[in-house]
């Protein structure tokens, strides 16, 4: 019972966090306009992105809420039926599941979502604290079901 306490409070700071990151972003920053953060790395900007990653399929919010819904829901019942996994999976699947919601919470909200993050470093999409989640909890999540799987194999 703890555990699962404890995954879910994760989730609930995690989303909390995303959504204060982007409450900030839009009361600091001018939509559109860009404000260096640490020079030659990063830079915060303000947009507010209608698509998908990449801005792909734009204005297409009640898909990606839908697409959230399922993603989401199959996260938690996975949680559920292994929160005796390793913690490594345990991290992947919170990650992935408060990425989710943190974006689904903006769809929901704003009919869009906040992006924030602009690597200076290199030509690449402007993505989210969520964004970041659910990029990192995917890695953790293959890594994860992958030495599981080759453990099952010995």
């Amino acid at each position: 019972m703890a555990k699962k306490i404890g995954v879910m409070v994760s989730v609930v700071v995690l989303i909390v966090l995303d959504q204060l990151s982007k409450l900030w972003i839009v009361n600091n920053i001018s939509l559109g306009s860009l404000s260096p953060f640490l020079k030659g790395v990063f830079s915060l900007t303000y947009l507010q992105n209608r698509g998908a990653a990449f801005s792909m399929l734009q204005n297409q919010q009640w898909f990606f809420m839908f697409i959230t819904v399922i993603v989401v829901s199959l996260a938690i019942y996975y949680l559920i039926r292994h929160i005796n996994g390793s913690c490594w999976l345990l991290i992947g699947l919170i990650l992935v599941i408060a990425g989710g919601l943190g974006n689904f919470c903006d769809r929901l909200r704003l009919g869009y979502v906040v992006d924030m993050v602009h690597l200076d470093f290199m030509d690449f999409a402007i993505f989210n604290v969520a964004d970041a989640y659910l990029s990192i909890g995917v890695v953790i999540l293959m890594i994860a079901l992958w030495r599981e799987e080759d453990e099952s194999h010995r």
